[in-house]
């Protein structure tokens, strides 16, 4: 299994980005599953036919070495290149949209617009795959190891997979809140005009503001947050003269954060502490989350309210932002083991609105009561992210993370603009608060 400290290299000289033709081998013992291509013909043959297919009913552009295309398209359709179409095909028919993704990361193939291409992709994610081998994909699709669920066992290492990854990474390409969520910019136009890179930071503190109204934190509060991130939203509950308890599992996150809090003056405010929320004590008036509830996963949905629960005070309220998706496409969608999280978010799992509801409805007294959706901004907060990190090669290079790295890093980015360009995701502030105190 390839864990977060596989991924970084020993520090090295910037160099340039590689062409996608001239990439250089990918190291076996790094990333044992990009370098190996798998065998099997004749699943490889199955790939490349539901290649064509997917090709003609979307009006993708797919390029095959040489100039010649898969299927006839115009140059105007989204464009799939590929470099090498029989590791393509292996990989694909091997393991899925994981072999997609893999296949991404090894280099065999690329797009010169990588976002309209997964954007045409996630348009349609549940007819991808013909009717008549819809039956099939119970037996072809990875089930999520039971070593990455999102147990307390597991829940340490599944988070420091990503966030323990280095905050020199993270800060070369967040904006100086270091907020990794979703902003919230001032417009509610479906399609967001294009905001230059200055406006994420007042676009950040602008969600986070929200949350904390929402939560009705004020002078005097006591804030709970689980899932610190590198500690803007406390510094804004301190700020508004809140006392807050703050909770990580990330050792690179809690010092950065309590460093960020100390600097600010507000160390006798906030409380950083390393700890999972099932170990959470205390009272509160107020609990804010933003997009921690994707880490908790499914089986663990009751708990997590029944622990929300059980810390609000008398009148408080538990504010949640989450990325949500249909429910029908959760359903469908659950323990199937993705290339997301393999590679980027092990463990996790996005949840629907309605499943949360019923959650938190069917184990403890928190009701659904407000929500405000707004995936449209976060796909523009991904389009900022992915645009600074992609020119800033060189940098992630010499912080040590390798070619592979690099373009994982492109894919997820991209991928995930590309699903909530689509409304395949969403983006949710969620309010909870007790049945009693809705009547």
């Amino acid at each position: 299994m390839t864990t977060y400290s596989t991924y970084r290299l020993a520090p090295a000289s910037g160099r340039p980005q590689t062409p996608p033709a001239e990439i250089p081998e990918v190291d076996l013992m790094r990333w044992p599953d990009v370098a190996r291509v798998p065998g099997g013909p004749v699943r490889a043959a199955v790939a490349r036919q539901l290649l064509r297919s997917v090709a003609r009913r979307l009006a993708l552009r797919v390029e095959l070495p040489g100039g010649r295309l898969l299927v006839p398209a115009p140059e105007s359709a989204p464009t799939l290149r590929l470099h090498r179409p029989a590791d393509f095909d292996r990989r694909v028919g091997a393991g899925g949209l994981i072999g997609f993704g893999e296949s991404y990361q090894a280099g065999d193939w690329d797009s010169p617009d990588l976002v309209a291409l997964l954007t045409a992709l996630a348009s349609s994610p549940g007819t991808l795959v013909p009717p008549r081998l819809q039956g099939l994909r119970r037996w072809h699709a990875q089930r999520t190891p039971a070593a990455e669920l999102s147990s307390e066992e597991n829940a340490r290492r599944n988070i420091q997979r990503h966030y323990d990854l280095s905050n020199d990474l993270f800060a070369l390409f967040l904006d100086p809140t270091m907020t990794y969520s979703a902003a919230l910019f001032p417009t509610d136009l479906p399609i967001l005009p294009r905001t230059e890179w200055d406006g994420l930071r007042p676009a950040q503190h602008r969600k986070i503001d929200r949350l904390l109204d929402l939560a009705g934190v004020g002078a005097g509060s006591r804030v709970l947050e689980i899932g610190t991130g590198w500690g803007e939203l406390a510094l804004r509950a301190a700020g508004r003269g809140a006392n807050v308890v703050t909770l990580t599992l990330s050792e690179e996150q809690r010092n950065l954060a309590r460093q960020r809090i100390a600097e600010a003056g507000h160390g006798d405010r906030v409380d950083v502490r390393l700890c999972d929320y099932r170990s959470a004590e205390g009272s509160y008036d107020a609990v804010v989350s933003v997009e921690m509830i994707e880490a908790v996963g499914r089986p663990y949905w009751p708990a997590y309210f029944g622990i929300l629960d059980r810390l609000l005070a008398p009148g408080g309220r538990a504010v949640l932002q989450a990325i949500t998706m249909p429910h029908d496409r959760m359903l469908a969608s659950a323990g199937t083991y993705t290339w997301i999280l393999k590679y980027i978010f092990p463990g996790g799992q996005i949840p629907s609105t309605e499943g949360l509801a019923r959650a938190a409805a069917d184990h403890t007294a928190l009701r659904l009561t407000h929500r405000h959706a707004f995936g449209a901004h976060y796909a523009e907060t991904l389009r900022l992210w992915r645009e600074r990190f992609t020119t800033r090669a060189e940098e992630v290079a010499e912080l040590g993370f390798d070619h592979v790295f690099h373009r994982m890093w492109e894919l997820y980015l991209a991928y995930s603009e590309a699903g909530f360009r689509t409304g395949y995701l969403d983006v949710q502030h969620l309010v909870f608060s007790r049945g009693e105190e809705n009547r």
